[in-house]
């Protein structure tokens, strides 16, 4: 095999060894976007969501009451 043939297979072997590198993780200065998803997160707050609004009716019923007891006398 001639020499410049030996050269030209380094040289392609070389340039593959190349392309096959590890590649560049992203840049640190910029966090990857989070992958939402929206249903889980949605069936949890519901309930919680409903429970607050529960609770306020609740409180205002409780206020009404105390200022109907306090209003007749008690």
């Amino acid at each position: 095999m001639p020499l410049s043939a030996r050269t030209c297979l380094l040289a392609i072997a070389l340039c593959a060894v190349a392309a096959c590198s590890k590649p560049e993780p992203p840049p640190t200065d910029q966090p990857p976007e989070p992958q939402a998803h929206t249903e889980l997160r949605d069936a949890i707050k519901e309930p919680i969501d409903k429970a607050k609004a529960v609770e306020q009716d609740v409180q205002d019923a409780a206020d009404q009451q105390k200022a109907q007891i306090e209003a007749a006398g008690g």
